[in-house]
């Protein structure tokens, strides 16, 4: 059974970059046809796709947040990692890592069930000074 981990530090200053990094065991990365994503859910508020990097290595971005996140990965390692640039208190969430077996243009909140599994446990991540 694959397992996801998310890892990374709780709290981060504003414009600061956001690291986060997610570990999987007991599967590859290089596994054809998936996806390995990031979803956060701010408080208060539904899951959102950050983004997500493919199988082979292409990585595909939400629009509202492409301009200030990369997700790379580490195949040596079977990692991949989510770094959101120039953070502010509206990027406060909790970030989950996930297993994601389809792109879509937009994701409801039935999408999260029915096209994400093995996700992380998530990690709490607080933007603040």
């Amino acid at each position: 059974q694959v397992q996801l981990q998310e890892s990374g530090p709780d709290l981060v200053k504003p414009s600061q970059t956001l690291s986060l990094t997610c570990t999987v065991s007991g599967g590859s990365i290089t596994t054809n046809y998936y996806y390995w994503s990031w979803i956060r859910q701010p408080p208060r508020k539904g899951l959102e796709w950050v983004g997500a990097i493919g199988y082979d290595g292409r990585t595909y971005y939400s629009p509202s947040l492409k301009s200030h996140t990369s997700i790379s990965r580490d195949t040596s390692k079977n990692q991949f990692s989510l770094q959101l640039s120039s953070v502010t208190p509206e990027d406060t969430a909790v970030y989950y890592c996930a297993i994601q077996t389809a792109l879509k243009d937009y994701y409801s909140d039935s999408d999260f069930f029915s096209l994400f599994k093995s996700w992380g446990q998530g990690t709490q991540v607080t933007v603040s000074s």
